[in-house]
């Protein structure tokens, strides 16, 4: 009896609880120039700025943004920002501010020089202010418009000759290849700091894209990156610095017990590379769990442990195949958005580019890669973008305290969280930002922070429900399965379940799957990631509400959070 009117009392609030005002974050306000604060990047006032980047291709043969003959320069700008990116990597050579001869060519006659006649036509068509500009101009021309539009910019030297990138043996690998030069690179470095001394959405400079081949060591990365870190912030203070590691940007681990020595602090980030394939075909040959759980492992031990060291450490590539036909990066995507998300990561995803002027002998080469499709008219893949939108704005951070410490629970194959729209609807996932706050305790409860109500399994497929008897084994939640993403509870018949989401995005709890061996299986439906937040949650404001009306007290009686 008590149960039912403590129900029929719902019903009364019910209209309340639904419609109830939200709170949204307010749009964050930036102070640039940016530095570090331990993990975080900072602005000026000491608010974390989060790097939602997207990589703009500009190191190719001809030396120009690429794009620019499908569309107009501001236009491509403002779609940046209207895909919730806000800053670019824009990727340079080193030979575009060292060799005078090519430096000094116009658009026009650096797409001549490679046969581009259809491009020179776009150009002159969408972009036609630069056709007869330099190409140093044209550079600088792209990042004013992206100041414009208020899109941060990271200057990426990502290779000295220009071209395509990346192999071992193509001679811009290492310092002393054939191409790469370290006294050249030193004087294109300082060149294109001093150039953009000043320009306030210039926020950083990455020293070197994808370090990798025979040559490379540790005692002359030490030696060069080092140089190099110092010869851009004496000529640029402003902007942060970033670093990149051995083996393609993928190890870092040398840094553990050898740290930097430099006279400047508070501007140095490290970078990393994390694709689906930087582990081969392991996504597709194993079971999604058991590499999703060695492959995360590995990145912790050779460069997620920077952030524990108290350094910033920015994916400044990731990306799949916008076609969503390629099954080793969709596997592999799941669980680089639940580290992104449970690390708060700082990232550039790999690329704007829907197709290039001229790529590896290719004519418009189609990027499937890319978030623009190949006339850069539209994105080629919207479920992809409200994917990672999610990740687009910090979890937390300095100055982040919209509200006390919680989680939330977030789905990475579709990037959303779960949430309540009222008490008569079943849990299902919604946007982040209207998620409520979760607390998980030691006794493996997960109740909605500030009230009495916890998330408790019924039978096999039914949807998962709040009640408020927290002690029973329907209430308690193991993370099983080496993702560390499978949320497992006891059925009433006593059957081992975990949370699912259904095709009406309702959470439900079915029988765990694909948790070993089983590599055709697919169980990021299953996959669950507790995410810590200070972030506003747009519930929590009703069930407090609820809870003051009811006469229950608003406080955590399940353990700390």
């Amino acid at each position: 009896m008590g149960r039912l009117v403590f129900f029929s009392f719902l019903s009364i609030f019910s209209f309340l609880i639904t419609f109830s005002d939200v709170m949204i974050p307010q749009k964050q306000v930036m102070a640039l120039p940016l530095s570090t604060d331990s993990r975080w990047v900072v602005d000026e006032n000491g608010q974390r700025v989060k790097l939602a980047c997207v990589n703009w291709v500009s190191h190719l043969e001809v030396m120009v943004a690429e794009g620019l003959s499908k569309q107009p320069l501001d236009g491509i700008a403002k779609r940046i920002l209207s895909m919730g990116f806000n800053c670019v990597r824009l990727t340079w050579p080193v030979f575009l501010v060292t060799n005078d001869t090519l430096g000094s060519l116009t658009v026009r006659q650096s797409l001549q020089s490679h046969g581009l006649l259809e491009s020179i036509s776009g150009i002159q068509a969408n972009n036609p202010s630069i056709i007869d500009l330099s190409l140093l101009d044209v550079y600088q021309a792209v990042v004013s418009s992206l100041g414009n539009n208020n899109v941060m910019v990271i200057l990426d030297n990502h290779i000295s000759k220009p071209g395509w990138c990346c192999s071992n043996f193509d001679g811009n690998g290492f310092f002393g290849d054939q191409y790469f030069d370290p006294d050249l690179w030193i004087t294109g470095l300082t060149r294109m700091a001093s150039m953009f001394k000043g320009v306030p959405n210039v926020v950083g400079m990455s020293l070197r894209n994808e370090l990798r081949g025979p040559k490379q060591n540790v005692n002359d990365w030490y030696r060069y990156m080092q140089k190099g870190a110092e010869a851009v912030h004496s000529a640029n203070p402003d902007v942060i610095v970033i670093l990149s590691g051995l083996n393609y940007d993928k190890d870092l681990s040398f840094l553990r017990n050898r740290p930097l020595n430099l006279t400047f602090s508070g501007k140095i980030v490290f970078e990393v590379h994390w694709y689906g394939f930087t582990d081969g075909e392991a996504w597709k040959n194993g079971n999604s769990n058991q590499v999703c759980g060695r492959v995360v492992d590995n990145m912790m031990r050779v460069s997620g442990f920077l952030l524990d060291q108290g350094w910033p450490l920015f994916v400044s590539e990731f990306g799949v195949d916008q076609r969503g036909t390629n099954v080793n990066d969709n596997r592999y995507l799941g669980c680089f958005l639940s580290v992104a998300a449970e690390l708060d990561l700082d990232w550039a995803l790999w690329t704007l580019v829907g197709s290039y002027y001229l790529r590896q002998g290719v004519l418009g080469m189609n990027e499937y890669y890319g978030v623009m499709n190949w006339n850069w008219c539209e994105a080629r893949n919207s479920t992809f973008l409200q994917q990672i939108s999610v990740l687009q704005s910090p979890f937390q951070g300095p100055g982040l305290s919209e509200a006390n410490p919680h989680k939330v629970i977030f789905h990475p194959s579709t990037g959303l969280c779960v949430l309540r729209k009222s008490m008569f609807e079943p849990l299902r996932l919604g946007r982040c930002t209207e998620s409520e706050a979760w607390n998980y305790t030691p006794q493996k409860i997960l109740s909605v922070k500030g009230t009495y109500f916890c998330l408790q399994t019924d039978d096999l497929a039914k949807p998962a429900k709040l009640g408020i008897i927290c002690t029973d084994s329907n209430s308690k939640w193991e993370t099983i399965s080496d993702s560390k993403m499978h949320f497992s509870s006891n059925a009433s018949n006593g059957i081992a379940v975990c949370l699912d989401v259904d095709s009406n995005n309702t959470i439900v709890t079915n029988t765990c799957k694909c948790l070993s061996r089983d590599n055709a299986c697919d169980p990021e439906s299953q996959w669950f990631k507790l995410v810590n937040s200070t972030r506003s949650s747009a519930m929590t404001k009703p069930l407090s509400q609820m809870n003051s009306i009811l006469n229950f007290p608003a406080k955590d009686f399940h353990g700390s959070f």
